[in-house]
Formats: structure tokens, sequence, C-alpha cells
């Protein structure tokens, strides 16, 4: 074999063992082809607010009592109850009070007052309560009725006045309940709604009381 030939063979051969070096340094920095392993731990799993809330129950509406206890006895003392949602109200004397951050009720018995606030940027009107507030309390309260819806006015200014009827929710001891008469009284000012609820048997005549509570709302 001449020179020139020679050298012909061994630059091919040389060519040859460069691109099989460069071969097999490519494949050892390349990711594995292997499937990784299938995970054991369970899917992470965000539950729908259906799958915590427990809805209410669907209820048929209780029958009325013809002597419901539920008068507010005539004697009955009104004290001023100052809230932290920036206004105050009258309740009666000596009626256990239960607080949340946005509540605070007092009850006697079959009788109830809720006063609740929380952040608004608008005042209510007949058509929000009746487009919004109606089919919220449809789904929350128990064999829900609707009365009428109107706008009303208070010593503290304009409110929108929900009433409607509701089952009361079972006696711990016997499971009876009551129908219940419910007057929601919806105010504002200065970007905060004032929900005054009041809750009395239906029959009971609650509404001198009643008058008592709501003429009495005053901003802070």
């Amino acid at each position: 074999m001449d020179t020139t030939r020679r050298t012909t063979v061994l630059a091919v051969a040389g060519l040859l063992l460069l691109v099989g070096c460069a071969k097999g340094s490519s494949s050892t920095t390349s990711a594995p082809t292997a499937s990784a392993p299938t995970s054991t731990a369970p899917p992470s799993h965000s539950p729908k607010p259906s799958e915590t809330a427990s809805p209410i129950p669907v209820e048929s509406p209780v029958p009325t009592e013809s002597s419901p206890p539920g008068d507010i006895p005539d004697n009955t003392q009104f004290v001023p109850y100052r809230t932290k949602g920036g206004f105050g109200v009258s309740v009666p004397e000596g009626w256990a009070r239960t607080t949340t951050k946005t509540s605070v009720t007092f009850t006697d018995k079959l009788n109830t007052i809720v006063a609740s606030w929380e952040p608004a940027s608008a005042p209510p009107t007949v058509t929000s309560a009746t487009h919004t507030e109606v089919p919220q309390l449809q789904g929350t309260e128990r064999a829900f009725t609707v009365g009428d819806v109107k706008e009303t006015t208070l010593p503290a200014g304009r409110a929108v006045l929900i009433s409607f009827q509701e089952n009361s929710a079972p006696n711990a001891v016997t499971g009876k309940q009551y129908r219940l008469d419910v007057l929601r009284y919806e105010l504002f000012r200065g970007g905060t709604e004032a929900v005054i609820t009041l809750l009395s048997p239906v029959g009971a005549d609650n509404v001198d009381p009643w008058h008592t509570v709501t003429e009495s709302f005053t901003w802070s």
C-alpha cells in the first residue's frame, strides 16, 4: 500500500473513532428514558363548598300554634347595646347574648334579635333584596316562605324590610319546631350594611317590642 493510500485509510479510521466517541459521550449526559416510578401518595383535592357545607334539610312548614309561647311581656325593660359594627340598638334586659366577629344575638324562649354587619359598596334596595337576599335566604332558612319586600323609614334613615316565615330549629330534647315570623331590616351607611333580624312565633303579639327595637337603632 502506497503512502498516500495508507494516509487516507488512517484518516478515515480516525474520523470514525472520533464520531463514535462523540456519540458515546452524548448518551451519558442525556435524561434517562425509563419511566419515573408512580407515586403512591393520593392526589391533592380541594373540596367544593357543597362537599363541606351541611345543607339545610328540606322541610315543610310546621303548623302554627294557636297560643304560641312567644309574647314578650309588657313590663320588659330595654337597655341600649352598642355593637362592633358601628351602630347601637335597644334590647330586652336579661336576654341571653351570643357574639361573633360580625354579629350579636339575643334570645329568650322563642324570640330572637340578631344584629349583624358586613362591608357593602352600595345601599340595599328592594331590587337587590329581591334578587340577592331572598334567594340566599331560600337556601339557608328552614321551610322559607317570603312575605313582602319593601322600603321603609326608621329614625336612623331609609331601610329595606324583608318579611318572611321559616321553621325554627328542632328542640334539642323534644325535637319540636315552631313556625316563625321574621322581620329583616337592612340599613346602610359609609360602606357598612347593618341588618336587624327579629324572630318570634307566628301569632305572637310582639308589635310594640319590635317597634321599640327598630326605632332605637342609631349609627355611631
